[in-house]
């Protein structure tokens, strides 16, 4: 029995150093890194198609080809909660009560588990409604273009440089005849 005592106090001596070496401090969070924990576990919803940040956004989004899943999403972030606001487009024929229960749930679950923040409120706003189809056809459309107009764009340049080059070739060829003497 004394052999449990000294466990005992032992035990209350490690607990004793451990509250006096404690040391100050604050984690906080930035809104975009709330912003990304929400945007990947948006990935994987059922029927919800994308988050959109709006026309100006998603165009530079499609061009450059990113993949920031922190388009659409706002976050206010306090010491202990967060609030969400989204805009959000959903596939046709879909319940929307039930992707907005799916969201509410992984966002809650994902920014607890990683962050332990309480998310407190999700407001989603509903922007459009498409099917697989349109969302496909809208992403190869801006593609095409912009690949189309790269590719035009290369041929131009190269025709003009092959013009180029000639036309000086042409008076290099013209001044070294006109620097030849006329009389021997």
């Amino acid at each position: 029995m004394a052999e449990q005592t000294s466990k005992t106090v032992k035990a209350s001596g490690a607990n004793a150093n451990q509250e006096q070496h404690q040391v100050a401090g604050e984690l906080t969070f930035e809104d975009k890194v709330i912003q990304k924990i929400i945007g990947i576990a948006l990935e994987n919803v059922s029927g919800l198609l994308h988050v959109d940040g709006g026309f100006f956004s998603n165009m530079a989004e499609r061009i450059s080809s990113s993949d920031n899943v922190t388009n659409g999403i706002e976050t206010e972030v306090g010491k202990e909660q967060v609030a969400v606001d989204l805009d959000v487009v959903i596939e046709y024929r879909k319940d929307a009560e039930q992707i907005y229960d799916q969201i509410k749930k992984v966002a809650a679950e994902q920014v607890k588990k990683m962050t332990h923040l309480d998310v407190v409120e999700v407001n989603v706003h509903v922007e459009d409604i498409k099917t697989k189809e349109e969302i496909e056809q809208e992403s190869e459309t801006v593609q095409d273009k912009v690949t189309s107009a790269g590719k035009t764009t290369g041929q131009y340049i190269s025709q003009q440089t092959n013009k180029a080059t000639q036309s000086i070739s042409e008076d290099v060829e013209n001044i070294q005849e006109n620097r030849e003497p006329r009389v021997e």
